[in-house]
């Protein structure tokens, strides 16, 4: 690298453009034709003479405004004419002078020690605008994960939607989502292989699609998208998403063909930490250099620079020990925390706590993070829908092989497996301390023991604790094994609720006497207005028992809005991409009080017009479950 940094001034020279070191008779433009300076303003012509070369004529300056005199009246300023006429014209400079010039400009020998192959490229004009060649470049036409074979939801759903409309309801979309069903046809629509809406370019649309899964929480879902996307076609709000999914997963070495490509798309100083870190992954010396200049530089960068030459220590030839005071850090922050973990530095739990759920999303992303770590995340992940129910179960098998683990979650892990194994009795006694509490906690282990529900036996005396079952059943969507207790769940219970939204066909309507019966043992009442409005969705009611029932519990299902208009219709051409993403626009919200059942009653109602049934009937029992 000395040598090459000693060599350099003289390429430099070698390569500077003969018209500033050597005398010319003309300069010529070195832009393609079309997009030199625009067409001089007509002059008089000069007389003619011979020239060698044509040159071009000057363009005429322009004349400024006559500008108000301190006694009001308006003074004439002095103008250089552009034909000459009046004035004397400014002495042109001359090569000798130009070329001083730019000989000032060159990075000294220092700098140029210091500088990386990232920036000799940027310097010398050889940073390359494509990685692949032509014949191999991916088309942006139909960006996404899932073909309709797949489970995506068809190439061509908005290619006949304004793009316009399509950007307002992704950006608006802010998550989380009430739901766990909603987020997962919402997460499903988003990675579905499709073209973009009418005046959109398929990388505009990849953007708006990954920046919404990365609030929604799903950083891995948000890379695969972007990485569906040749690197050169980043565009700047591609670029923003691609970061943030990244540092979401903690991949800082996967980002390198993007910093590589867009290293000046950014000068924020993280970024460039992220740069010099793949610098050193690349086995250059000068990434390591940057991060130690930040260091030296201190202030509130500097820890920041010492968890950058921590990672670039680990993934590159040059080991540096380094030594993090967390004394020093108010405030924990995603970069932080993505690097801290990624090295398996340990981060004070105050630190993490004081963040909120967006460190434990980030923890449930992260295979650097410990599993009894990753287990406590788990609960928000799974109730949120970013975990399957397999999921957790894996996660807890491992706690559960390794025995060396103690604590809550090793007890649960033992718990676990006691569900599945054993009389029902004892099966239904280890789900039930899995549990636990109320809440949104609860539904989370539900989650977490649906398939050990799946597999208990109906059995009457059991009624009791049906509606658990049946919720950590749905929670899953295993319907087919939840239908199994119609027959002993009583008429007007928890369990009954959920299981006259669920069942996947209906021959009558639901009795309103069935109905009022629910109502009489619901407290609060929300359960019951998210029951009829669920079956009134689903079609499952008729109009009079609807209306007489919905006034009785105090809402109006006629009421119209802009967003009720807009799904209607959405479900009305059975457009499940579009129903989907309106449905994620109404779910907003920390849990399901923030729900309405208009709401929900237009959701439902959208997605089994089009064609998402299935899907629709596990929000309406996971809002009765729920609410």
């Amino acid at each position: 690298m000395r040598l090459r940094a000693r060599l350099m001034p003289a390429a430099l020279l070698a390569a500077t453009p003969a018209a500033v070191l050597m005398a010319q008779e003309s300069p010529e433009s070195l832009l393609p034709p079309g997009f030199d300076d625009p067409a001089p303003a007509p002059a008089p012509a000069p007389a003619p003479r011979p020239a060698p070369r044509p040159s071009p004529a000057p363009t005429a300056a322009p004349r400024p405004s006559p500008a108000p005199s301190g006694d009001g009246s308006v003074s004439q300023p002095v103008v250089q004419d552009a034909t000459g006429t009046s004035g004397e014209a400014e002495r042109p400079r001359s090569r000798a002078e130009q070329a001083r010039e730019m000989l000032d400009r060159l990075p000294s020998l220092e700098e140029l020690e210091a500088m990386d192959t990232d920036e000799l490229d940027e310097l010398l004009g050889l940073k390359p605008t494509f990685d692949i060649p032509p014949a191999a470049r991916r088309s942006t036409d139909r960006v996404g994960l899932l073909s309709r074979e797949e489970g995506g939801m068809g190439a061509t759903a908005l290619t006949n939607t304004r793009a316009a409309f399509v950007r307002r309801v992704l950006a608006g979309t802010r998550g989380p989502l009430v739901s766990r069903w909603g987020h997962i046809v919402l997460r499903r629509a988003l990675a579905t292989r499709m073209a973009a809406p009418a005046g959109m370019t398929g990388v505009s649309f990849a953007a708006l699609r990954a920046n919404l899964l990365n609030r929604l929480g799903e950083p891995v879902v948000a890379r695969a998208l972007v990485q569906e996307i040749d690197t050169a076609e980043y565009s700047q709000p591609l670029i923003s998403a691609a970061y943030a999914s990244y540092l979401g997963t903690g991949d800082f070495t996967g980002a390198c063909p993007m910093m590589r490509l867009h290293g000046a798309s950014r000068e924020d100083e993280q970024w460039e930490l992220w740069r010099a870190i793949c610098s050193t992954y690349s086995g250059e010396s000068g990434g390591m250099d940057r991060i130690e200049r930040v260091v030296r530089r201190g202030g509130e960068g500097r820890f920041d620079a010492l968890l950058a030459q921590k990672y670039a220590g680990a993934v590159g030839r040059q080991r540096r020990a380094v030594t993090l005071e967390w004394d020093t850090v108010d405030e924990l922050s995603p970069w932080r925390y993505a690097l801290a973990t990624a090295t398996g530095a340990e981060v004070p739990e105050g630190l993490r706590a004081a963040g909120g759920q967006r460190y434990l999303m980030m923890a449930a992303h992260s295979p650097a993070v410990d599993i009894v770590t990753r287990a406590d995340a788990s609960d928000l992940a799974g109730r949120r829908g970013i975990y399957s129910s397999t999921a957790m179960v894996d996660l807890y098998s491992q706690i559960y092989d390794d025995t060396e683990l103690s604590g809550d979650e090793a007890a649960r892990a033992s718990l676990l497996r006691e569900a599945y194994v054993g009389t029902p009795a004892e099966r239904l006694e280890a789900m039930r301390d899995i549990w636990g509490g109320d809440g949104e906690s609860r539904y989370a282990r539900q989650v977490l023991t649906a398939y050990a529900a799946a597999r208990m036996p109906v059995n009457e005396e059991m009624a009791d604790a049906a509606g658990d079952l049946i919720a950590s059943m749905l929670s899953a969507g295993l319907d087919r094994n939840a239908i199994r207790w119609f027959s002993v769940v009583p008429v007007g219970s928890h369990g009954w609720a959920q299981l006259v939204l669920a069942v996947p066909t209906r021959n009558a309507p639901v009795e309103e006497g069935s109905i009022r019966s629910f109502m009489e043992n619901d407290g609060e009442g929300l359960r019951s207005r998210f029951l009829v409005a669920g079956l009134a969705g689903l079609g499952r009611m008729t109009p009079a028992n609807v209306d007489e029932l919905s006034g009785d519990l105090g809402f109006d299902l006629s009421r119209q809005t802009a967003w009720t208009r807009a799904i209607a219709r959405a479900g009305e051409r059975g457009n499940p991409v579009l129903v989907t993403m309106l449905a994620g626009l109404g779910m907003q919200g920390s849990s399901w009080s923030k729900m309405t059942p208009l709401h929900l009653y237009h959701i439902v109602s959208a997605m089994k017009a089009a064609g998402l049934e299935a899907e629709a009937r596990m929000i309406a029992a996971e809002a009765v479950a729920r609410a």
